[in-house]
């Protein structure tokens, strides 16, 4: 997955706040919706899941054709489901929809741009 600043396309980062002693049950949950549900919905671009050091928060990034795929993925009965249970599994959660304002590459090893 390549991140792009483009007009087109909706990126998700979604937060997940939990207690160290759930983080691998919310990950574990995060990853089969993921493997079995998401990949498969229109214009799903790719994910990934990041857990903070404490394990008490877990970050989904995802990529989407449209905002309109992204809401309709979360309609479908089966993510209505794994999201009550993500729910119970945690604090909080919030999925949050940015625009790609700016992407910033890594500077060449020679120090040229």
């Amino acid at each position: 997955m390549q991140i792009i600043a483009s007009p087109d396309g909706q990126t998700v980062i979604s937060t997940f706040e939990m207690t160290p002693g759930t983080c691998a049950d919310v990950l574990d949950a995060l990853t089969d919706a993921y493997t079995k549900v998401i990949r498969f919905q229109p214009g799903f671009l790719g994910g990934a899941l990041h857990v903070n050091d404490a394990q008490t928060r877990i970050a989904a990034y995802s990529r989407w054709q449209a905002r309109t795929d992204f809401q309709a993925m979360l309609r479908t009965p089966q993510m209505r489901e794994r999201n009550r249970e993500i729910a119970r599994l945690c604090a909080r959660f919030e999925p949050v929809l940015y625009d790609v304002a700016a992407v910033i590459p890594p500077a060449q090893a020679d120090g040229t741009s």
